[in-house]
């Protein structure tokens, strides 16, 4: 997924065992459910920046779970599906679709939907009569199990996303096993979102299964940005856990008031004084972000500046230029994690730092967490 710069992946027949959601390293997270661990199971990985942007996650069965994300107010649902095999009985392939269809009527038609499944079944080549719903670029021929998958689409105004794309016979082949070449996992849209993919196809390399290739979609939401807020400067008032600075603060108080023990019935006056009083006594802070943020975001800009000169214009004295701002980048960045380590461990040490350490519990326990 890092390599292939690709931030929701769905995926089937995983075997594990359980409902729960679990860090997997590099920056992933992944939420599965399971009942066996010989059989089935599916799973929803999502690149971190989005994890805090789940609102819910339904696992419906071993074959089927969805995840609901908000990202900058647009709602999408991810689901994830694995549909019994050719040879199962007709009663588990009814209660897939059954799952299936009680999952699509469950999301508002004004939210964004995307299915990512294996449903082991060919949809084939052409689309004369479907239209609407499919593109010309399959594979073979159609069986009885991608006539569901068609009926599915036409009944809920959905897309096969895999068809719409003119690509190489190699790119569009999921499943590859000695000389069998067939397509059997499929990415579904709503036809009304059909304009935000950009791309769709096969990749062909990456050793994700023995049999099972990665089917990749490029999808651009089209979302409202939001305005950055200011960073107001604010009174230091931590500084009054100091019982010299408490004592100060009191002292310039008492004079400001004039000397009054009872304080006056104009509270609004009376709050500025003091507010006055404490951005004069304790200080303020500067506004602005911290110096290491500076000058890590700094570095990364002129690396950025650096890059684009590069990709314009392809020389090697370019190409130096770029490769010294990128190294210099990572021992910034290095540098400003150690030393926010440090203040950390630091500060864990102290009374003040028992917030801290119950902080990072709870952090923890929620990422064990689906929301």
């Amino acid at each position: 997924m890092e390599r292939r710069k690709v931030d929701i992946l769905c995926v089937q027949e995983t075997r594990w065992k359980g409902s729960k959601a679990r860090s997997i390293g590099a920056g992933f997270k992944l939420f599965y459910y399971g009942v066996d661990s010989k059989r089935n199971g599916v799973g929803v990985v999502l690149k971190e920046e989005f994890v805090r942007n789940v609102l819910e996650v339904k696992r419906v069965s071993d074959r089927m779970m969805s995840l609901k994300l908000e990202i900058e107010g647009v709602m999408l649902n991810v689901v994830s599906g694995y549909a019994p095999q050719v040879g199962c009985e007709l009663e588990e392939k009814e209660r897939f679709w059954s799952e299936l269809d009680e999952v699509m009527e469950s999301i508002p038609t004004g939210e964004r939907v995307v299915i990512g499944a294996d449903f082991n079944g060919h949809v084939g080549e052409g689309n004369t009569g479907d239209e609407e719903v499919m593109g010309k670029f399959g594979v073979k021929e159609r069986n009885l199990e991608g006539q569901m998958v068609v009926d599915f689409a036409k009944k809920m105004d959905m897309a096969v996303v895999n068809t719409y794309f003119q690509k190489r016979e190699e790119h569009r082949v999921t499943y590859k096993s000695g000389g069998r070449r067939t397509q059997v996992d499929y990415i579904l849209c709503r036809r009304g979102n059909l304009k935000e993919i950009s791309d769709c196809k096969v990749v062909v390399g990456e050793s994700v299964a023995r049999q099972h290739r990665m089917v990749v979609c490029r999808m651009t939401l089209m979302v409202c940005k939001k305005k950055r807020s200011k960073i107001e400067k604010k009174t230091k008032c931590w500084k009054l856990k100091k019982e010299e600075c408490c004592e100060e603060f009191r002292q310039k108080l008492r004079q400001a008031l004039g000397g009054q023990v009872v304080l006056p019935d104009d509270w609004e006056a009376t709050a500025e004084v003091i507010r006055e009083t404490g951005r004069k006594v304790l200080g303020v802070s500067s506004g602005r972000r911290k110096e290491d943020k500076e000058i890590v975001q700094d570095s990364v800009q002129r690396k950025r500046f650096a890059k684009k000169k590069w990709d314009m214009d392809r020389t090697e004295e370019y190409r130096q230029e770029y490769k010294e701002l990128q190294r210099r980048v990572k021992r910034e960045v290095s540098k400003a994690k150690q030393r926010a380590y440090d203040e950390l461990y630091t500060r864990l040490d102290t009374r003040e730092g028992e917030k801290d350490l119950y902080r990072l519990a709870r952090q923890r326990d929620r990422d064990g967490k689906d929301v």
